[in-house]
């Protein structure tokens, strides 16, 4: 390999890693709502497939976090919050919607597990 196309592949390979979606099990920076949590998001894909469906709804839900943080900083209200998070747990909701719908049609099976702890 010539040294020209090895510092050409040099240079972009940062960029591509960057442009990827977070790694499985990455923790959400976004606060939840008061008094609420935040809703459920998939970090990682159904069946370990990595497909344009996957990368669609990374997408649907990177868009849903930058609404939801300019929303946030737009409000003056609590109204404007509660509005603000409503919006941004429907949106989850259909982007976690479509892809399972898409998932499902490519013959994958989808499932989740919720386990939940009961305090006496």
């Amino acid at each position: 390999m010539s040294k020209l196309i090895r510092n050409a592949l040099a240079a972009t390979l940062p960029l591509v890693i960057l442009a990827l979606p977070a790694q499985a099990g990455t923790p959400r920076t976004l606060p939840a709502r008061d008094g609420a949590h935040a809703p459920p998001i998939r970090t990682e894909p159904v069946q370990g497939v990595y497909n344009q469906s996957w990368y669609n709804y990374v997408a649907d839900i990177n868009e849903a976090d930058k609404e939801l943080t300019s929303d946030l900083k737009r409000a003056t209200d609590r109204e404007d919050r509660a509005d603000a998070w409503e919006e941004y747990e429907v949106e989850l909701a259909d982007a976690d919607k479509d892809y399972v719908k898409e998932m499902r049609q490519r013959g994958y099976k989808v499932g989740r597990v919720t386990v939940l702890a009961y305090n006496d």
